[in-house]
Formats: C-alpha cells, sequence, structure tokens
C-alpha cells in the first residue's frame, strides 16, 4: 500500500456520455464489494487509473489491508495491469476524533449498530463521502486525473444522506467551481441493487472477478474476517452483510 506523496454490460450503469475512452480516473477504492466493482469499471473503461484510500479510524480499517492483494489480483486480468497506476492512502482522524458513530467511536451505547432518532443508522459518518471527494478532488487535480469514481448507491443501501446522486450533483458543482476544474463524480453503482452489482462484476471480470470478490474483499462494519460464508468474510449480521448476503443469494438464483 503506497502512501501519498506529495508531487504535482448486462447492467444500466449509467456512463457518463462527455467520457472518452482516454480518460483518466481515481477511484476511491476502500477494499470493500463495491470499491471492487468500481475499479473493474473504471479499468474497463479508463485508459489509466488510480486509487484512493482513507484511513479515519474505522472499527473495520481491516479493509485497508484487503486493498493491495485486490490491486494485485485485479491487474492479471486482461488489459488491467497496464492501466493500474499508482495507489494512496490518506489519513484523515477528524472523524474519529469528532466520533459518535457505530463505525467509529465510542459513541454513547458502546457503537451499538442500531437506528437513531432522525431515521439514520448509527453507522452513518457525518461528512465522510464529502470528505472523501472533496480530498479525492484536490489529489486528482493535482495528479491530472478527470474523473472521481466511487461506489455511493440510493438503490440498495442504508440511507445515507452523502450517498444520494442529488448530494453528489451539488458536491461536483461546487469542486467545479472551486477548483475552475472540470472533474466530474462518476457513481456507476448508484441506481442498481447488490445483486445487480454482483453482476457487473461479472460481466467484467469474469467469474474470476467474483472469486476476487469474495475471497479478498472486504465489507462487514465489525471487521470479521474469521468468519467465512457464500459470498464473503463477515460478522453475517450487521447491516452491510446483510445487504451483501441478500444481494448475492438474490444474484445466484437469477
Amino acid at each position: 500500500m503506497a502512501f501519498l506523496i506529495p508531487i504535482p454490460n448486462p447492467v444500466q450503469i449509467g456512463l457518463k456520455e462527455s467520457m472518452s475512452a482516454d480518460s483518466k480516473a481515481l477511484v476511491l477504492f476502500s477494499g470493500g464489494q463495491d470499491s471492487t466493482a468500481c475499479l473493474a469499471y473504471a479499468l474497463d473503461k479508463f485508459a489509466y487509473v488510480e486509487t484512493l484510500g482513507f484511513d479515519y479510524g474505522q472499527t473495520h480499517k481491516v479493509e485497508l489491508e484487503c486493498r493491495a492483494a485486490l490491486r494485485d489480483a485485479m491487474r492479471r486480468l486482461k488489459d488491467w495491469d497496464a492501466k493500474l497506476g499508482d495507489d494512496h492512502t490518506l489519513s484523515l482522524p477528524a472523524l474519529s476524533e469528532i466520533g459518535g458513530t457505530a463505525l467509529i467511536g465510542p459513541d454513547a451505547n458502546g457503537n451499538e449498530i442500531r437506528m437513531l432518532d432522525n431515521n439514520l443508522p448509527s453507522t452513518f459518518v457525518p461528512g465522510r463521502n464529502l470528505l472523501f471527494l472533496t480530498y479525492g478532488a484536490a489529489l486528482a487535480y493535482r495528479r491530472g486525473l478527470h474523473v472521481l469514481v466511487g461506489g455511493m448507491c440510493e438503490t440498495d443501501y442504508s440511507g445515507y444522506p452523502d450517498c444520494r446522486r442529488d448530494t453528489l450533483d451539488a458536491l461536483e458543482s461546487a469542486l467545479q467551481k472551486g477548483m475552475e476544474s472540470a472533474v466530474t463524480i462518476d457513481t456507476p453503482l448508484m441506481h442498481i441493487d447488490k445483486a445487480d452489482t454482483w453482476a457487473l462484476a461479472q460481466s467484467l471480470g469474469g467469474d474470476a472477478l467474483v472469486d476476487i470478490t469474495l475471497e479478498l474483499s472486504h465489507t462487514c462494519y465489525r471487521g470479521d474476517r474469521a468468519t467465512r460464508h457464500a459470498w464473503g468474510y463477515g460478522c453475517g449480521d450487521c447491516p452491510a452483510c446483510d445487504l451483501r448476503a441478500a444481494g448475492y443469494e438474490k444474484w445466484r438464483a437469477l
């Protein structure tokens, strides 16, 4: 895992018409199922791709340890080795210092995963995706990259308001104005569910990419890498595991 150094389909996925084959992309790559599908999507669509992960004190920090093995396995598929560029990791300790959620903490209830009075789950980290994309845009600006690719989704998700496309459209506009840049935010999973995400992975990288996702990616909020299920590793009862398992079962039944 390289750290940042300061240098200047069967599935409808909503590809923006303005993108061209010679574009360069930066993928927000956490090491989870969604970001693995997004990396495959970017490697299939763009001429050059870099990846970015964030260490924000998350309880499932094991996801960061999965990223290198995922990249190494994926670069051996198709012609992706020639397209896959540098990897970066940025630290955002302020999110952990703010705390108060089940993903970083502690919160008042010992990081219990539950619904809050505002109808959002306790796993919601206020500002997380907004910060990720803002930092990503700054890095993309310095690296000469044009597209930010993220796994945000409003079809099959936990209700996070910073995963909605209208939120990201507003942020995209702000980033373009604030940086005088043509950077765009591409969200290939925005309008598909987890079953379609498995289907997308298979359409892009075949059974090999499905196997890579099963064995090497990490989605579980509790960071459980000891328990292997049909759909991959995880505790089996957190919201992230529930979504991944349900999507896998639905996809396998198609």
